[in-house]
Order: C-alpha cells, then sequence, then structure tokens
C-alpha cells in the first residue's frame, strides 16, 4: 500500500483496511466487493437515468446487477480493482452528465489509481458528449482525463516490465500480435455469453487462431460496430453498444497478457452494454423482462456456488478445459493427494513437456514424506526447465529433505543468481544459516521480511 508508484495503490489501501479491521478472515473482503457492487447497481441505475427513460434505466441497471459476467468480480477478492474502478468511473459518469465536469475528472483519476484498465472511459465520455452537446468547454475535463490515461498507460507499461510474474505486457506468454489475433474470437465469445448466458469459467480454453480466422472474427466485431453507429445519435443503444466495445478494448486488443480471456474483465463494459439491453427492452412489457432477469440470477447463484471453494471453482474449470493443463494443475492442489496424481498423470500424457506437471508432482510426494520420489519429479521438471529458479529452488528442497545440504545450498544458490528475488530459495539458504545479500530492487512482503528476519 505505501509504495504509490506502483500499480493500484488504492486497491492495495482497501485490503490493508480489511486487513487492518478483521485480519485474513475472508468475510470483510467479500462484504467489501459485494457492497462496492451494490453501490456499482445503484451508480449505474443514477447516471442512465439521466440520460435515458427510467425504465430503460432501471432495467439496465437490473442486468448490470444480476447478469453471470459479474459475478467473478464480486465473488473473486482480488478482483475488486475491477469493482473499485468501476464504481469510480460510474461516478465520474454522474458528474459528467450533471454538468460537474472537473469533478468528473478528479473521479476518474481516483479510478486510474484502482485499476488502470478504465484508460478507455474518457474516450467514452468524449463519444457521450459528441452524441449529445456541442459545448467545447466540456472538450478541457476530457482531454485532461485522456492526458492522465495516457500517463497511466505508460507507468503500467514501466510497471508490469519490472514487475517479476505480472503475466502482463513483456512478462506475457504470448506477443502483443498473437494477443491481437485472439481478441476477434475473445470478444465475440463475450458477446455471445451477453446473450446467451453460458460457458462462463475461471479460465477460458481459448487458442491462438489461425489468421484467416482471425480476421474472420474480427470483421465481425468491426461489422457490428459499424451496424451499432448508424443508431449512435442521442445516445441510443448503438451508442451503448459502441461504449462497451471501447470499454473492452484495453483488455481486448494489443496490450498482451497470459490469460487471454477473463470473465471478471467485461465488469466496466457492462455499463455500455447493460445500457443498450435497457434500451432494446424498455418497450418490452414486464412479463416478458421478468423471466430473463430470472435466468440472469439462477445463472449468477449457481456461479457464485461454484465459487465456494477451490475444488468445485476448478472442477468446474477442468469440465470446461478438459485439453487445458493449468485447471488440472489447481484442481490436483485443492484435492487429495491420492486423486491429484492420477490427474497429473493424465495431464503428463497430454502434455509431456510442461515442467508443471511433475513440478506439482513433485510437491505432492514431498508433502507425502516421500522426498526421494519428490527428487525425481524435481529434477525432470528442472531438465525440462532447466534456467527456472523454482524448479532448482525445489530440488533443492528434496534434498535437503534428503539431509544433502551441500548439494541443496547448490541449488538454493543457482536459484539466486538466475533470480536474486527468489524468495523461497533465500528463505531456504537462511535456513541453512547462510545469508546472502538482498538487492534492492527485490519487494518482499511484511510477512516474507518476518520470515527472512527469524531465520
Amino acid at each position: 500500500m505505501w509504495r504509490p508508484f506502483e500499480i493500484r495503490p488504492l486497491t492495495y489501501a482497501t485490503f490493508w483496511f480489511n486487513q487492518w479491521l478483521g485480519g485474513r478472515n475472508p468475510g470483510g473482503y467479500h462484504a467489501v466487493n459485494l457492497v462496492l457492487h451494490l453501490i456499482a447497481v445503484v451508480l449505474v441505475f443514477e447516471a442512465l437515468k439521466l440520460i435515458v427513460s427510467p425504465q430503460a434505466a432501471f432495467i439496465a441497471a437490473a442486468i448490470f446487477a444480476v447478469h453471470p459476467f459479474q459475478s467473478e468480480p464480486v465473488n473473486y477478492i482480488f478482483a475488486r480493482s475491477t469493482l473499485l474502478a468501476t464504481v469510480l468511473c460510474l461516478a465520474a459518469l454522474a458528474c459528467c452528465l450533471q454538468g460537474h465536469l472537473w469533478w468528473a475528472t478528479g473521479w476518474f483519476a481516483a479510478g486510474l489509481l484502482a485499476k488502470e484498465e478504465c484508460v478507455a472511459f474518457p474516450l467514452f465520455l468524449l463519444l457521450l458528449h459528441l452524441s449529445r452537446s456541442r459545448d467545447s468547454r466540456e472538450l478541457k475535463p476530457i482531454a485532461a482525463m485522456l492526458a492522465l490515461s495516457a500517463a497511466a498507460g505508460l507507468r503500467v507499461l514501466l510497471a508490469v516490465q519490472n514487475t517479476p510474474g505480472s503475466g502482463a505486457g513483456a512478462q506475457a506468454a504470448v506477443s502483443w500480435q498473437s494477443y491481437l489475433a485472439t481478441q476477434g474470437a475473445v470478444i465475440l465469445r463475450y458477446l455471445r455469453m451477453l446473450i446467451v448466458p453460458f460457458g462462463f469459467t475461471v479460465d477460458a480454453d481459448i487458442y491462438l487462431p489461425a489468421i484467416p480466422i482471425a480476421a474472420l472474427a474480427w470483421t465481425g466485431v468491426v461489422v457490428l460496430a459499424i451496424i451499432a453507429a448508424f443508431q449512435f445519435s442521442r445516445a441510443r443503444a448503438g451508442f451503448w453498444f459502441l461504449a462497451g466495445l471501447i470499454l473492452l478494448l484495453p483488455s481486448s486488443s494489443i496490450f498482451p497478457a497470459t490469460d487471454l480471456a477473463a470473465d471478471r474483465r467485461m465488469y466496466l463494459p457492462m455499463i455500455g452494454f447493460a445500457a443498450c439491453a435497457g434500451l432494446l427492452l424498455e418497450r418490452v412489457r414486464p412479463v416478458f423482462v421478468a423471466p430473463i432477469l430470472i435466468l440472469l440470477m439462477g445463472v449468477s447463484v449457481a456461479r457464485t456456488a461454484t465459487w465456494r471453494t477451490e475444488e468445485s471453482l476448478w472442477t468446474d474449470a477442468v469440465a470446461k478445459a478438459p485439453a487445458k493443463i493449468r485447471p488440472r494443475i489447481q484442481l490436483a492442489r485443492a484435492i487429495h493427494p491420492a486423486s491429484a496424481l492420477p490427474m497429473l498423470e493424465q495431464a503428463e500424457q497430454m502434455a509431456p513437456e510442461d515442467p508443471r506437471i511433475p513440478s506439482e508432482e513433485g510437491r505432492i510426494y514431498l508433502s507425502a514424506g516421500r522426498p526421494d520420489r519428490a527428487l525425481a519429479e524435481f529434477g525432470r521438471a528442472l531438465a525440462l526447465s532447466p534456467h527456472s529458479a523454482e524448479a532448482l529452488n525445489n530440488r533443492g528442497v528434496a534434498l535437503l529433505a534428503l539431509d544433502q545440504k551441500e548439494a541443496a545450498r547448490a541449488d538454493f544458490e543457482r536459484a539466486l543468481a538466475i533470480d536474486p528475488c527468489q524468495f523461497d530459495a533465500r528463505l531456504n539458504l537462511s535456513r541453512l544459516g547462510i545469508s546472502e545479500s538482498q538487492p534492492a530492487v527485490c519487494k518482499y512482503s511484511a510477512e516474507q521480511a518476518a520470515a527472512l528476519a527469524r531465520n
């Protein structure tokens, strides 16, 4: 929290507040997420009723409240950044519609401190201005917000470049070109799930498509955007559809992330898509709208039940992505070792070159008191990934359990030579009574620093 130059300081401030108030009791964290979602629902209604009919605003707020896309951000504690950024952007929207544009700029600046994924929000406000007003005085605050977005985007690029394991930017598992190629199909998947609410999962199975398929998917997105543009003026349904696409672009365009798709990324864009649905359904009789909302609510309740335990969450993910390795590894961590090992052996047949699988098998054998088998598995993982600091540390732990201290020490030191900030290797060396100098760039949590001090 007290590192203002790192990303999302406002979100971490709320986590600090939760920990100060209730320690690691998850109830408090979930309560804050739920309160933020309820505030967002109220703000959607209050903002939209200033520009569309009360009936359309109510339907939009109801869809925003109960659509299954919203279940993951509320249930997943770390997605609070998305909730908080959305609440602050909605406060900015309400101020903007009331003519308090500099107040709106302040709310948006706070939103960037919660999560920089909202950088496209000023573009949405610019489109809203063009669809409703010709008052040039409104452009100065919007220009200020665009400048804040540019600064925040640059800050994120620099931050993720220097944050080990960020899974974004230069540290993503894909290039920006490959990521862009997938996102046309990902956006179409999101749009399909908006209308036909099934297929929600914590770990979607998305593959890099062939160039013709990628081009075809993006063509479909562009065609839908062009059709929506014919309903652009005076903030009609087409405008709000375009708004949803614009708010989605920061996570579904050229900025790469290891996760090619994530349901929680639709939370902020749901402002636009829910408003579009509200306008399309405002003339439909309530007797026909109610079943739609009940259906969405039922799916959301089912998704929430899936999130109740790690085992149910990852069992669902494996069922929906049977060819993907990561859900199987996560499920193996959540179930009894006797069931986990056969699952990992099956995963190994699917991906024999994936070092994560023998690493997980080694972890299970080590926890079961079989360091000899763990050593063999960790050694196999190291052979598949010889420059992995984590694999070296894991093998060192198995050697230490077999009382081969000198060999273990060599592995820990090699791990730190590859990654000087590898915490586990540093901790294991300290347990051997060996103190290694810590580079200034290494940033450990309070618990990690305390563990090093104790040893």
